[in-house]
Protein backbone atom coordinates (compact mmCIF):
# COMPACT_ATOMS: atom_id res chain seq x y z
CA UNK A 1 0.00 0.00 0.00
CA UNK A 2 1.24 3.49 -0.84
CA UNK A 3 2.13 5.49 2.29
CA UNK A 4 1.84 9.30 2.33
CA UNK A 5 3.07 11.78 4.93
CA UNK A 6 1.36 15.21 5.00
CA UNK A 7 2.98 18.12 6.86
CA UNK A 8 1.11 21.41 7.26
CA UNK A 9 0.61 23.81 10.17
CA UNK A 10 -3.00 24.44 9.13
CA UNK A 11 -5.38 21.84 10.70
CA UNK A 12 -8.02 22.36 8.00
CA UNK A 13 -5.54 21.55 5.23
CA UNK A 14 -4.31 18.47 7.10
CA UNK A 15 -7.83 17.13 7.58
CA UNK A 16 -8.77 17.80 3.95
CA UNK A 17 -5.74 15.99 2.54
CA UNK A 18 -5.99 13.16 5.03
CA UNK A 19 -9.60 12.43 4.08
CA UNK A 20 -8.88 12.84 0.36
CA UNK A 21 -5.97 10.39 0.32
CA UNK A 22 -7.69 7.84 2.54
CA UNK A 23 -10.73 7.89 0.26
CA UNK A 24 -8.39 6.73 -2.52
CA UNK A 25 -7.00 3.87 -0.46
CA UNK A 26 -3.68 5.44 0.62
CA UNK A 27 -2.20 5.00 4.10
CA UNK A 28 -1.81 8.54 5.47
CA UNK A 29 -0.01 10.12 8.41
CA UNK A 30 -0.58 13.83 9.08
CA UNK A 31 1.54 16.12 11.30
CA UNK A 32 1.66 19.88 11.94
CA UNK A 33 5.39 20.54 12.38
CA UNK A 34 8.82 19.47 11.21
CA UNK A 35 9.85 17.84 14.49
CA UNK A 36 6.89 15.44 14.35
CA UNK A 37 7.60 14.82 10.67
CA UNK A 38 11.20 13.85 11.51
CA UNK A 39 9.96 11.33 14.09
CA UNK A 40 7.71 9.70 11.48
CA UNK A 41 10.46 9.67 8.85
CA UNK A 42 12.75 7.80 11.27
CA UNK A 43 10.15 5.06 11.73
CA UNK A 44 8.18 4.75 8.48
CA UNK A 45 9.16 4.16 4.84
CA UNK A 46 7.02 6.66 2.94
CA UNK A 47 6.40 6.75 -0.80
CA UNK A 48 5.19 10.36 -1.01
CA UNK A 49 5.59 13.40 1.26
CA UNK A 50 3.44 16.53 0.94
CA UNK A 51 4.92 19.40 2.94
CA UNK A 52 3.99 23.04 3.29
CA UNK A 53 6.82 25.39 2.37
CA UNK A 54 6.35 27.79 5.32
CA UNK A 55 6.27 25.76 8.51
CA UNK A 56 6.88 27.05 11.98
CA UNK A 57 9.78 26.17 14.26
CA UNK A 58 12.02 24.16 13.96
CA UNK A 59 12.08 23.29 10.20
CA UNK A 60 10.65 24.79 7.01
CA UNK A 61 9.61 22.88 3.90
CA UNK A 62 13.01 23.05 2.19
CA UNK A 63 14.66 21.58 5.30
CA UNK A 64 12.03 18.84 5.39
CA UNK A 65 12.87 18.11 1.77
CA UNK A 66 16.56 17.71 2.68
CA UNK A 67 15.68 15.36 5.55
CA UNK A 68 13.53 13.18 3.32
CA UNK A 69 16.30 12.92 0.71
CA UNK A 70 18.77 11.89 3.42
CA UNK A 71 16.58 9.40 5.28
CA UNK A 72 14.08 8.14 2.68
CA UNK A 73 15.69 8.80 -0.74
CA UNK A 74 13.04 6.82 -2.65
CA UNK A 75 10.23 9.06 -1.31
CA UNK A 76 8.93 11.77 -3.62
CA UNK A 77 8.41 15.21 -2.06
CA UNK A 78 5.79 17.73 -3.16
CA UNK A 79 6.05 21.29 -1.85
CA UNK A 80 2.81 23.15 -1.04
CA UNK A 81 2.54 26.89 -0.50
CA UNK A 82 0.07 29.73 -0.65
CA UNK A 83 2.88 32.12 -1.56
CA UNK A 84 4.14 31.06 -4.96
CA UNK A 85 7.40 32.60 -6.06
CA UNK A 86 9.98 31.80 -8.68
CA UNK A 87 12.74 31.69 -6.07
CA UNK A 88 11.03 29.17 -3.79
CA UNK A 89 10.05 27.04 -6.77
CA UNK A 90 13.65 26.92 -7.99
CA UNK A 91 14.91 26.04 -4.49
CA UNK A 92 12.42 23.21 -4.21
CA UNK A 93 13.18 21.70 -7.59
CA UNK A 94 16.94 22.05 -7.15
CA UNK A 95 16.63 20.30 -3.82
CA UNK A 96 15.07 17.31 -5.51
CA UNK A 97 11.36 17.94 -5.03
CA UNK A 98 9.11 15.93 -7.33
CA UNK A 99 6.83 18.92 -7.94
CA UNK A 100 5.49 22.19 -6.59
CA UNK A 101 1.81 22.99 -5.98
CA UNK A 102 0.17 26.30 -5.11
CA UNK A 103 -2.75 26.68 -2.66
CA UNK A 104 -5.66 26.66 -3.03
CA UNK A 105 -5.49 23.51 -5.14
CA UNK A 106 -8.04 21.30 -6.82
CA UNK A 107 -8.65 17.81 -5.44
CA UNK A 108 -8.17 16.26 -8.85
CA UNK A 109 -4.80 17.98 -9.21
CA UNK A 110 -3.60 16.72 -5.83
CA UNK A 111 -4.70 13.14 -6.50
CA UNK A 112 -3.02 13.11 -9.90
CA UNK A 113 0.24 14.37 -8.42
CA UNK A 114 0.05 11.81 -5.62
CA UNK A 115 -0.50 8.95 -8.05
CA UNK A 116 2.37 10.03 -10.30
CA UNK A 117 4.71 10.56 -7.36
CA UNK A 118 3.83 7.12 -5.96
CA UNK A 119 4.68 5.54 -9.32
CA UNK A 120 8.01 7.37 -9.34
CA UNK A 121 8.77 6.15 -5.80
CA UNK A 122 8.07 2.56 -6.79
CA UNK A 123 10.31 2.98 -9.83
CA UNK A 124 13.09 4.41 -7.65
CA UNK A 125 12.83 1.43 -5.31
CA UNK A 126 13.00 -1.01 -8.22
CA UNK A 127 16.09 0.70 -9.62
CA UNK A 128 17.73 0.73 -6.17
CA UNK A 129 17.13 -3.00 -5.76
CA UNK A 130 18.64 -3.75 -9.16
CA UNK A 131 21.61 -1.50 -8.40
CA UNK A 132 22.26 -3.36 -5.16
CA UNK A 133 22.32 -6.65 -7.02
CA UNK A 134 24.79 -5.28 -9.56
CA UNK A 135 27.03 -3.79 -6.85
CA UNK A 136 27.05 -7.11 -5.01
CA UNK A 137 28.37 -8.75 -8.16
CA UNK A 138 25.13 -10.58 -8.88
CA UNK A 139 23.25 -10.51 -12.15
CA UNK A 140 19.70 -9.24 -11.49
CA UNK A 141 17.36 -12.21 -11.81
CA UNK A 142 14.42 -9.94 -12.57
CA UNK A 143 14.28 -8.35 -15.99
CA UNK A 144 13.59 -4.64 -16.06
CA UNK A 145 10.16 -3.52 -17.18
CA UNK A 146 6.59 -3.31 -15.89
CA UNK A 147 4.72 -3.34 -19.20
CA UNK A 148 2.19 -6.05 -19.92
CA UNK A 149 4.58 -7.61 -22.43
CA UNK A 150 7.40 -7.83 -19.87
CA UNK A 151 5.11 -9.12 -17.13
CA UNK A 152 4.01 -11.92 -19.48
CA UNK A 153 7.64 -12.63 -20.40
CA UNK A 154 8.69 -12.81 -16.74
CA UNK A 155 5.83 -15.19 -15.99
CA UNK A 156 6.91 -17.53 -18.79
CA UNK A 157 10.55 -17.34 -17.71
CA UNK A 158 9.58 -18.27 -14.16
CA UNK A 159 7.64 -21.31 -15.38
CA UNK A 160 10.35 -22.45 -17.80
CA UNK A 161 13.14 -22.03 -15.23
CA UNK A 162 11.70 -24.76 -13.03
CA UNK A 163 12.03 -27.32 -15.83
CA UNK A 164 15.14 -28.70 -17.51
CA UNK A 165 13.82 -28.31 -21.04
CA UNK A 166 15.85 -26.87 -23.90
CA UNK A 167 14.82 -23.27 -24.62
CA UNK A 168 15.04 -21.22 -27.82
CA UNK A 169 14.94 -17.44 -27.25
CA UNK A 170 14.07 -15.34 -30.29
CA UNK A 171 14.08 -11.59 -30.72
CA UNK A 172 15.76 -8.69 -32.45
CA UNK A 173 19.33 -7.64 -31.67
CA UNK A 174 19.62 -5.67 -28.46
CA UNK A 175 16.38 -6.87 -26.85
CA UNK A 176 18.13 -8.64 -23.98
CA UNK A 177 18.07 -12.30 -24.97
CA UNK A 178 21.13 -13.09 -22.85
CA UNK A 179 19.48 -11.48 -19.83
CA UNK A 180 16.49 -13.81 -20.35
CA UNK A 181 18.88 -16.77 -20.49
CA UNK A 182 20.58 -15.60 -17.29
CA UNK A 183 17.21 -15.23 -15.57
CA UNK A 184 16.26 -18.78 -16.58
CA UNK A 185 19.51 -20.07 -15.09
CA UNK A 186 19.38 -18.03 -11.87
CA UNK A 187 15.78 -19.07 -11.19
CA UNK A 188 16.47 -22.74 -11.89
CA UNK A 189 17.70 -25.55 -9.62
CA UNK A 190 21.07 -25.14 -11.41
CA UNK A 191 21.53 -21.57 -10.17
CA UNK A 192 24.59 -22.43 -8.05
CA UNK A 193 26.25 -24.21 -10.96
CA UNK A 194 28.08 -22.65 -13.98
CA UNK A 195 26.37 -20.38 -16.48
CA UNK A 196 28.51 -20.38 -19.64
CA UNK A 197 27.54 -17.90 -22.38
CA UNK A 198 29.05 -18.12 -25.86
CA UNK A 199 28.51 -15.94 -28.93
CA UNK A 200 28.52 -18.43 -31.79
CA UNK A 201 28.93 -15.65 -34.35
CA UNK A 202 32.23 -14.61 -32.79
CA UNK A 203 33.82 -18.07 -33.26
CA UNK A 204 35.18 -18.92 -36.75
CA UNK A 205 33.39 -21.93 -38.21
CA UNK A 206 36.68 -23.89 -38.36
CA UNK A 207 37.12 -23.56 -34.59
CA UNK A 208 33.54 -24.06 -33.44
CA UNK A 209 33.70 -27.82 -32.85
CA UNK A 210 36.91 -27.49 -30.84
CA UNK A 211 35.47 -24.60 -28.77
CA UNK A 212 32.16 -26.36 -28.10
CA UNK A 213 33.34 -29.92 -27.51
CA UNK A 214 37.08 -29.63 -26.86
CA UNK A 215 39.90 -31.55 -28.55
CA UNK A 216 42.66 -33.98 -27.67
CA UNK A 217 46.34 -33.33 -28.11
CA UNK A 218 47.41 -33.87 -31.73
CA UNK A 219 43.86 -33.85 -33.10
CA UNK A 220 44.89 -31.27 -35.70
CA UNK A 221 47.78 -28.99 -36.52
CA UNK A 222 48.31 -26.65 -33.59
CA UNK A 223 46.55 -28.89 -31.04
CA UNK A 224 49.55 -29.01 -28.72
CA UNK A 225 47.50 -29.90 -25.63
CA UNK A 226 44.12 -31.37 -24.74
CA UNK A 227 41.40 -28.73 -24.49
CA UNK A 228 38.21 -28.80 -22.42
CA UNK A 229 35.23 -27.55 -24.42
CA UNK A 230 32.41 -25.27 -23.38
CA UNK A 231 30.00 -28.16 -22.83
CA UNK A 232 32.27 -29.68 -20.19
CA UNK A 233 32.83 -26.25 -18.63
CA UNK A 234 29.06 -25.95 -18.25
CA UNK A 235 28.62 -29.48 -16.83
CA UNK A 236 25.78 -29.53 -14.22
CA UNK A 237 24.93 -25.95 -15.24
CA UNK A 238 23.59 -24.02 -18.25
CA UNK A 239 25.20 -23.40 -21.64
CA UNK A 240 23.86 -20.38 -23.52
CA UNK A 241 24.45 -20.42 -27.28
CA UNK A 242 23.80 -16.91 -28.54
CA UNK A 243 23.43 -16.46 -32.32
CA UNK A 244 22.98 -20.23 -32.68
CA UNK A 245 22.07 -19.58 -36.33
CA UNK A 246 25.79 -18.90 -36.96
CA UNK A 247 26.92 -22.43 -36.13
CA UNK A 248 28.44 -24.52 -38.92
CA UNK A 249 26.58 -27.55 -40.27
CA UNK A 250 29.30 -29.78 -38.78
CA UNK A 251 28.78 -28.27 -35.34
CA UNK A 252 25.02 -28.62 -35.75
CA UNK A 253 25.39 -32.39 -36.21
CA UNK A 254 27.24 -32.64 -32.89
CA UNK A 255 24.76 -30.33 -31.16
CA UNK A 256 21.97 -32.59 -32.33
CA UNK A 257 23.77 -35.66 -30.95
CA UNK A 258 24.11 -33.97 -27.57
CA UNK A 259 20.42 -33.11 -27.48
CA UNK A 260 19.50 -36.68 -28.41
CA UNK A 261 22.00 -38.63 -26.32
CA UNK A 262 23.38 -36.21 -23.74
CA UNK A 263 26.85 -37.03 -25.02
CA UNK A 264 29.69 -35.15 -26.71
CA UNK A 265 32.91 -36.21 -28.41
CA UNK A 266 36.09 -34.19 -28.33
CA UNK A 267 37.69 -33.53 -31.71
CA UNK A 268 40.12 -36.39 -32.35
CA UNK A 269 38.55 -38.73 -29.82
CA UNK A 270 36.04 -41.52 -30.48
CA UNK A 271 35.02 -42.14 -26.88
CA UNK A 272 31.80 -40.27 -26.00
CA UNK A 273 31.60 -38.24 -22.79
CA UNK A 274 28.34 -37.74 -20.92
CA UNK A 275 27.62 -34.16 -19.76
CA UNK A 276 24.73 -32.82 -17.71
CA UNK A 277 24.04 -29.47 -19.38
CA UNK A 278 20.89 -27.49 -19.88
CA UNK A 279 21.01 -25.85 -23.29
CA UNK A 280 19.51 -22.41 -23.93
CA UNK A 281 19.92 -21.00 -27.44
CA UNK A 282 19.06 -17.62 -28.95
CA UNK A 283 18.76 -16.12 -32.41
CA UNK A 284 17.71 -12.90 -34.09
CA UNK A 285 17.28 -14.64 -37.45
CA UNK A 286 14.42 -16.57 -39.05
CA UNK A 287 15.56 -20.17 -38.64
CA UNK A 288 12.85 -21.52 -40.95
CA UNK A 289 14.25 -19.42 -43.80
CA UNK A 290 17.72 -20.73 -43.01
CA UNK A 291 16.36 -24.28 -43.14
CA UNK A 292 14.86 -23.62 -46.58
CA UNK A 293 18.27 -22.34 -47.74
CA UNK A 294 20.04 -25.44 -46.31
CA UNK A 295 21.93 -23.30 -43.80
CA UNK A 296 20.37 -24.79 -40.68
CA UNK A 297 19.34 -28.36 -39.90
CA UNK A 298 15.61 -28.90 -39.55
CA UNK A 299 16.05 -31.74 -37.05
CA UNK A 300 18.21 -29.50 -34.84
CA UNK A 301 15.65 -26.72 -35.05
CA UNK A 302 12.91 -28.95 -33.64
CA UNK A 303 15.25 -30.19 -30.89
CA UNK A 304 16.09 -26.63 -29.89
CA UNK A 305 12.55 -25.35 -30.20
CA UNK A 306 11.12 -27.41 -27.32
CA UNK A 307 10.12 -24.18 -25.59
CA UNK A 308 10.29 -20.92 -27.56
CA UNK A 309 10.36 -17.55 -25.80
CA UNK A 310 9.87 -14.35 -27.77
CA UNK A 311 11.51 -11.18 -26.42
CA UNK A 312 9.53 -8.14 -27.62
CA UNK A 313 11.38 -5.20 -29.16
CA UNK A 314 11.47 -1.99 -27.13
CA UNK A 315 9.13 -0.21 -29.57
CA UNK A 316 6.39 -2.66 -28.51
CA UNK A 317 6.84 -1.83 -24.81
CA UNK A 318 7.41 1.93 -24.59
CA UNK A 319 6.07 1.91 -21.03
CA UNK A 320 9.38 0.33 -19.96
CA UNK A 321 11.59 3.10 -21.35
CA UNK A 322 11.56 5.28 -18.23
CA UNK A 323 12.36 2.37 -15.91
CA UNK A 324 15.19 1.13 -18.14
CA UNK A 325 16.62 4.61 -18.64
CA UNK A 326 16.50 5.32 -14.89
CA UNK A 327 18.33 2.08 -14.13
CA UNK A 328 21.04 2.75 -16.70
CA UNK A 329 21.40 6.35 -15.47
CA UNK A 330 21.74 5.33 -11.82
CA UNK A 331 24.33 2.67 -12.64
CA UNK A 332 26.39 4.99 -14.85
CA UNK A 333 26.18 7.99 -12.49
CA UNK A 334 27.27 5.83 -9.58
CA UNK A 335 30.29 4.63 -11.55
CA UNK A 336 31.22 8.14 -12.74
CA UNK A 337 30.34 9.82 -9.42
CA UNK A 338 29.28 12.93 -11.31
CA UNK A 339 26.12 13.76 -9.35
CA UNK A 340 23.61 13.14 -12.17
CA UNK A 341 20.31 12.13 -10.56
CA UNK A 342 17.74 11.96 -13.35
CA UNK A 343 16.28 13.38 -16.56
CA UNK A 344 14.40 16.57 -17.25
CA UNK A 345 10.80 15.99 -18.33
CA UNK A 346 11.69 17.13 -21.85
CA UNK A 347 14.58 14.67 -22.07
CA UNK A 348 12.47 11.77 -20.82
CA UNK A 349 9.72 12.64 -23.30
CA UNK A 350 12.36 12.57 -26.04
CA UNK A 351 13.47 9.10 -24.95
CA UNK A 352 9.87 7.87 -24.82
CA UNK A 353 9.08 9.15 -28.32
CA UNK A 354 12.02 7.41 -30.00
CA UNK A 355 11.38 3.94 -31.50
CA UNK A 356 14.80 2.51 -30.59
CA UNK A 357 15.69 0.36 -33.60
CA UNK A 358 18.68 -0.94 -31.60
CA UNK A 359 16.35 -1.81 -28.71
CA UNK A 360 17.52 -1.88 -25.09
CA UNK A 361 21.20 -1.89 -26.03
CA UNK A 362 20.76 1.33 -28.01
CA UNK A 363 18.92 2.94 -25.09
CA UNK A 364 21.67 1.89 -22.69
CA UNK A 365 24.35 3.38 -24.93
CA UNK A 366 22.38 6.61 -25.34
CA UNK A 367 21.88 6.99 -21.59
CA UNK A 368 25.53 6.28 -20.80
CA UNK A 369 26.65 8.89 -23.31
CA UNK A 370 24.15 11.41 -21.94
CA UNK A 371 25.17 10.88 -18.31
CA UNK A 372 28.85 11.17 -19.22
CA UNK A 373 28.32 14.47 -21.06
CA UNK A 374 25.61 15.97 -18.83
CA UNK A 375 26.31 19.54 -17.74
CA UNK A 376 24.02 19.52 -14.72
CA UNK A 377 22.45 17.18 -12.20
CA UNK A 378 19.67 16.34 -14.68
CA UNK A 379 20.16 15.02 -18.19
CA UNK A 380 18.65 17.61 -20.56
CA UNK A 381 17.62 17.28 -24.19
CA UNK A 382 20.87 18.95 -25.22
CA UNK A 383 22.80 16.14 -23.52
CA UNK A 384 21.06 13.38 -25.48
CA UNK A 385 22.58 11.94 -28.66
CA UNK A 386 20.77 12.57 -31.93
CA UNK A 387 17.63 10.47 -31.83
CA UNK A 388 15.80 11.81 -34.86
CA UNK A 389 17.10 9.40 -37.52
CA UNK A 390 14.33 6.87 -36.96
CA UNK A 391 10.70 7.71 -36.31
CA UNK A 392 7.48 5.78 -35.72
CA UNK A 393 6.70 6.32 -39.40
CA UNK A 394 9.87 4.46 -40.32
CA UNK A 395 11.26 1.53 -38.41
CA UNK A 396 8.17 1.27 -36.24
CA UNK A 397 6.33 0.21 -39.38
CA UNK A 398 8.18 -3.06 -39.01
CA UNK A 399 5.63 -3.78 -36.30
CA UNK A 400 6.19 -7.23 -34.89
CA UNK A 401 8.16 -8.56 -37.84
CA UNK A 402 11.06 -9.31 -35.54
CA UNK A 403 8.95 -11.52 -33.30
CA UNK A 404 8.06 -15.14 -33.81
CA UNK A 405 11.12 -15.62 -36.00
CA UNK A 406 11.47 -19.21 -34.97
CA UNK A 407 7.92 -19.98 -35.95
CA UNK A 408 7.23 -18.04 -39.12
CA UNK A 409 8.71 -15.84 -41.81
CA UNK A 410 8.64 -12.05 -41.83
CA UNK A 411 5.52 -10.41 -43.20
CA UNK A 412 3.48 -7.25 -43.09
CA UNK A 413 4.29 -3.60 -43.70
CA UNK A 414 7.97 -2.80 -43.62
CA UNK A 415 10.25 0.14 -44.25
CA UNK A 416 12.02 0.94 -47.44
CA UNK A 417 14.67 3.45 -48.47
CA UNK A 418 14.11 6.91 -49.79
CA UNK A 419 16.49 8.85 -51.98
CA UNK A 420 18.60 10.01 -49.03
CA UNK A 421 19.22 6.51 -47.78
CA UNK A 422 16.97 6.94 -44.76
CA UNK A 423 14.24 4.48 -43.88
CA UNK A 424 10.68 5.49 -44.63
CA UNK A 425 7.35 3.73 -44.37
CA UNK A 426 5.70 1.97 -47.28
CA UNK A 427 1.93 2.12 -47.47
CA UNK A 428 0.26 -1.25 -47.75
CA UNK A 429 -2.04 -1.21 -50.75
CA UNK A 430 -3.01 -3.50 -53.58
CA UNK A 431 -0.13 -3.91 -56.00
CA UNK A 432 2.49 -2.41 -53.68
CA UNK A 433 5.87 -4.15 -53.74
CA UNK A 434 7.45 -4.61 -50.33
CA UNK A 435 11.25 -4.80 -50.02
CA UNK A 436 12.65 -7.95 -48.44
CA UNK A 437 14.12 -7.95 -44.95
CA UNK A 438 17.52 -8.54 -46.55
CA UNK A 439 17.21 -5.31 -48.53
CA UNK A 440 16.23 -3.40 -45.39
CA UNK A 441 19.04 -4.94 -43.37
CA UNK A 442 21.59 -4.14 -46.05
CA UNK A 443 20.43 -0.51 -46.22
CA UNK A 444 20.48 -0.28 -42.42
CA UNK A 445 24.07 -1.57 -42.26
CA UNK A 446 25.20 0.74 -45.08
CA UNK A 447 23.63 3.71 -43.30
CA UNK A 448 25.42 2.85 -40.04
CA UNK A 449 28.77 2.49 -41.85
CA UNK A 450 28.31 5.84 -43.58
CA UNK A 451 27.30 7.51 -40.32
CA UNK A 452 30.40 6.18 -38.52
CA UNK A 453 32.66 6.82 -41.53
CA UNK A 454 33.47 3.15 -42.01
CA UNK A 455 34.36 2.46 -38.36
CA UNK A 456 33.06 -1.09 -38.00
CA UNK A 457 33.51 -1.28 -34.25
CA UNK A 458 31.27 1.75 -33.68
CA UNK A 459 28.80 0.62 -36.36
CA UNK A 460 28.45 -2.87 -34.84
CA UNK A 461 27.88 -1.37 -31.38
CA UNK A 462 25.18 0.97 -32.71
CA UNK A 463 23.52 -1.86 -34.64
CA UNK A 464 23.56 -4.12 -31.60
CA UNK A 465 25.53 -6.94 -33.25
CA UNK A 466 29.03 -8.32 -32.81
CA UNK A 467 31.90 -7.20 -35.02
CA UNK A 468 32.13 -10.75 -36.38
CA UNK A 469 28.46 -10.71 -37.37
CA UNK A 470 28.84 -7.29 -39.00
CA UNK A 471 31.89 -8.48 -40.95
CA UNK A 472 29.98 -11.53 -42.18
CA UNK A 473 26.96 -9.48 -43.23
CA UNK A 474 29.20 -6.99 -45.08
CA UNK A 475 30.69 -9.92 -46.97
CA UNK A 476 27.33 -11.62 -47.65
CA UNK A 477 25.70 -8.43 -48.91
CA UNK A 478 28.74 -7.34 -50.92
CA UNK A 479 28.91 -3.98 -49.11
CA UNK A 480 31.97 -2.02 -50.21
CA UNK A 481 31.81 0.98 -47.86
Amino acid sequence: MTRILVIDDQPDTLELLQQLFRSEGYAVDAVQDGASALEHLERVEYDVVFTDLRLGYPYDGIEILEMVKQRRPRAQVLIMTAFSSVQSSVLAMKGGAYDYITKPFKKEEVLLLAARAAERAQLAERVRSLEEQVEAGRQPTEMIGSSEAMVDLMRVVGQVARTDSTVLIVGESGTGKELVAQAIHHLSPRSERPFVPVNCGAIPETLQESEFFGHVKGAFTGAIRTKTGLFQQADTGTLFLDEVSETSLGSQVKLLRFLQEGEIRKVGENRPVHVDVRLVAATNRDLLSLIENKQFREDLYYRLNIIAIEVPPLRERPADIEELASFFLARCARRLRNGVTGFTDEAMNKLRSHVWPGNVRELENAVERSVTLARGTLVAVADLPRLGRFTPGGLAALGSSGRGMAARGHSGGVAGANGSGMLSAYTASEGTDFPSMKVIEKLHIEQALVHFEGNRARASAALGISKATLWRKIKNYGITL
